[in-house]
């Protein structure tokens, strides 16, 4: 029977990430704790968990993501479920969680989260406004069940969800705030053959020939849904700020602006609706 620190001196690890991946895939099929496996480097392990062990490191090896291995990652401090049928939410997003967070908004606000996939946004607004009136909307059934089995788990009752394409299904309403982290990669783009993107849902990646496709129908429907001084916040690749705050623009939405990441490279855009 082998041991914990066995088991990681085989896995033929190269690099410190590959060790950390290789401590959260142990943890996973052990039940316990990175800082547990330090504390614990003799445990013997079973044979079926460790060749449970060894066929997760083989799927990582050919590219699988880990946080699809072990069903879940952590966002804005909660810990979300996470299946192939949605993406997995990084830290980048939180960008946009933040920027929302520091709005002028009502204590009551009506937020809406569009492209919701795991919930990620749309539960990261709620735990920090338990007053916010939250809904969150995905066009993928599959993904929406795993939102909603996120909310029941970590926030029950406190965000609504629907079955919708961008706004099309939604029930009429005013918002005080909608967020998006919507598909934004082009079509064609080599990245999507790459890393953990050829493991995630093309359809929340890829939108049109230069990835604005989606962006464009949600500045131009959401005024509809906004509030007079309602504001809209958007996830986009770092090199599509010019062209989102000129899309804003054209449509007429004022107090444009683009946060960076916490790489420093431009990640969300914005504006108000006009009065």
């Amino acid at each position: 029977m082998a041991s914990v620190s066995e088991l990681l001196r085989a896995a033929e690890l190269t690099g410190e990430e590959s060790r950390r991946e290789a401590e959260i895939l142990l943890g996973h099929v052990l039940q316990r704790s990175r800082s547990w496996l330090y504390t614990w480097p003799e445990h013997p392990v079973e044979a079926a968990v460790a060749q449970h062990f060894r066929e997760l490191l083989a799927r990582r090896a050919a590219g699988e993501p880990v946080a699809y291995l072990v069903g879940e990652r952590e966002f804005w401090g909660l810990s979300l479920r996470v299946t192939p049928d949605t993406l997995i939410p990084r830290p980048d997003t939180e960008t946009l969680v933040e920027w929302a967070l520091d709005l002028p908004l009502p204590g009551t606000a009506a937020v809406l989260d569009l492209g919701t996939g795991s919930g990620a946004i749309a539960l990261a607004l709620a735990s920090e406004r338990p007053h916010w009136r939250v809904a969150a909307a995905d066009r993928s059934e599959a993904a929406l069940a795993v939102a909603r089995r996120n909310g029941e788990r970590l926030l029950p009752g406190r965000v609504h969800w629907f079955c919708s394409d961008w706004f099309a299904r939604l029930p009429a309403a005013r918002f005080h705030l909608v967020v998006s982290n919507p598909p934004y990669v082009a079509a064609a783009d080599p990245h999507l053959q790459r890393g953990d993107l050829r493991f995630e849902p093309r359809q929340a990646l890829a939108a049109g020939d230069d990835g604005l496709a989606d962006i464009r129908r949600l500045i131009a429907d959401a005024p509809d849904w906004l509030h007079p001084g309602g504001w809209l916040l958007l996830e986009h690749g770092f090199e599509q700020a010019d062209a989102v705050r000129g899309l804003l623009d054209a449509a007429g939405y004022s107090a444009v602006a683009t946060r960076c990441d916490l790489a420093g490279q431009p990640r969300v855009t914005g504006g108000c609706r006009a009065d």
